[in-house]
């Protein structure tokens, strides 16, 4: 069973993020990601950048993942 640390440290690995939270039970799992990458890019857009750094985990080791994802700017001007 993947845990919430190891998605966390998937979703690290695999793009540059300032920062990640995640909360899970195993198999379904809720993250908060922060990442220059998002900047200027649609809702689709940023969650289509985390489902790419995650690869085939998607299928294969996490069935469901819900996605908060943020701007550095927009991180700051929702805090």
């Amino acid at each position: 069973m993947v845990t919430p640390e190891q998605v966390k440290s998937y979703i690290e690995q695999g793009m540059e993020c300032d920062h990640v939270e995640v909360q899970g039970d195993g198999a379904h799992f809720e993250a908060v990601i922060v990442s220059p990458l998002f900047e200027g890019k649609s809702r689709v857009q940023q969650h289509q950048i985390v489902y790419r750094a995650l690869g085939g985990r998607m299928r294969e080791e996490i069935h469901a993942l819900s996605m908060q994802t943020y701007s550095p700017s927009a991180w700051l001007a929702r805090n």
